[in-house]
């Protein structure tokens, strides 16, 4: 790798942690606003479709090497990435132990005060 591309993969690197300290300092600001994070989750849904389908996509290389090149860096640095979407099933499950382990732990209070 030359001089020129060793700067510009250290500068890609500073942009994009930066990038994702924004996005881990706007999480914790939205700790324990649902509404906040699920905005947070849905507009970085939105930029990696707008990306991938875009700017990814125009960049894609025209010849085989230059593809099958690609194709291998993808595998090597850790396969295509995704942004996967909670399952509504398991959404559901999780409200349910939450409210489960909710209503138990009132019953203990209330347990708890008819004794004294």
């Amino acid at each position: 790798m030359s001089n020129g591309k060793k700067l510009e993969s250290a500068k890609l690197s500073c942009e994009l942690q930066a990038i994702a300290s924004a996005v881990y300092d706007t999480a914790q600001d939205c700790h324990g606003d649902a509404r906040a994070l699920l905005a947070l989750l849905r507009q970085l849904e939105q930029l990696h479709r707008e990306i991938r389908d875009g700017a990814f996509q125009q960049s894609l290389p025209d010849n085989r090497q230059a593809l099958y090149s690609l194709l291998r860096d993808i595998e090597a640095e850790g396969g295509w990435p995704y942004i996967e979407r909670m399952r509504l099933q398991a959404f559901l499950i999780n409200v349910e132990q939450q409210t489960a382990t909710e209503n138990s732990s009132e019953a203990m209070e209330n347990d708890s005060s008819l004794r004294w």
